[in-house]
């Protein structure tokens, strides 16, 4: 039985936001560690009934630190005894490199430049909900949020199960205990906020000078929908791990 959601957060502004809101409407305790912070993540062995969620954050998987080494320690550690692990933009990088993938800047054109990938767009559905009970109820195209600068090399395991016209590796599995997704669907009108004003340079070299005003007007436009959808996805999801 599942009865814990495992947050692993990176930064302040970052976090759980629309997942934690469907853990507790379902009774599962969220608890949040800060690696970064000196936070001890818990031992397998004692959270058997839990649910791994790795957020996103400013670093790169090359970064050296030390906490961000035993953060992917512990997570290829609970790949292998196949424990459940959602992973977003940071957390799907550090999924992928935990299974034998890898992590690359974004590049794009002949000849390849690099690119971020910064702002609302679609993502396009590569398999469907036959093939795939997660994707219940969504459309073949989804609209989600974008904000990263490095793509991810798929490990031999994974199934890619979405891509964006930038980025072909937006959201893929491991077997069923591990989901992941480069992009953002679970974040909320507030967090955005915050997100723009403590990125706000990375926003407008990515974007142009009214890149921040566009991300939140274009929040305003399409959030019921993306809230809708996203509460589909991670409620099929929640669905799967809790049977």
């Amino acid at each position: 039985m599942v009865d814990r959601l495992l947050v692993l957060q990176h930064l302040d502004c970052e976090g759980p936001d629309l997942i934690a809101d469907l853990a507790l409407e379902r009774g599962l305790a969220v608890e949040v560690f800060r690696t970064d912070c000196g936070d001890r993540l818990p031992d397998h062995t004692e959270t058997p009934g839990s649910i791994a969620l790795v957020l996103g954050g400013p670093m790169s998987t090359s970064d050296p630190l030390p906490w961000l080494q035993l953060e992917l320690e512990w997570l290829r550690c609970r790949h292998q005894m196949q424990q459940p692990i959602l992973g977003i933009c940071l957390g799907a990088q550090l999924l992928a490199i935990a299974a034998g993938g890898s992590v690359e800047p974004l590049r794009v054109g002949e000849p390849p430049v690099p690119l971020r990938e910064v702002g609302y767009g679609a993502i396009h559905w590569l398999r469907n909900a036959e093939q795939e009970p997660v994707l219940r109820g969504m459309n073949p195209s989804e609209i989600v949020l974008h904000w990263h600068g490095d793509r991810i090399r798929l490990p031999a395991s994974a199934t890619l199960l979405g891509s964006s016209l930038h980025c072909r590796e937006q959201v893929f599995r491991i077997a069923q205990h591990v989901f992941a997704l480069q992009c953002h669907l679970e974040v909320s009108g507030p967090s955005l906020e915050r997100w723009i004003e403590e990125d706000r340079d990375y926003v407008i070299a990515a974007m142009g000078a009214d890149g921040p005003e566009q991300l939140l007007q274009d929040w305003s436009q399409l959030h019921p929908q993306i809230e809708q959808q996203a509460r589909r996805l991670f409620s099929n999801l929640l669905d799967q791990w809790s049977r």
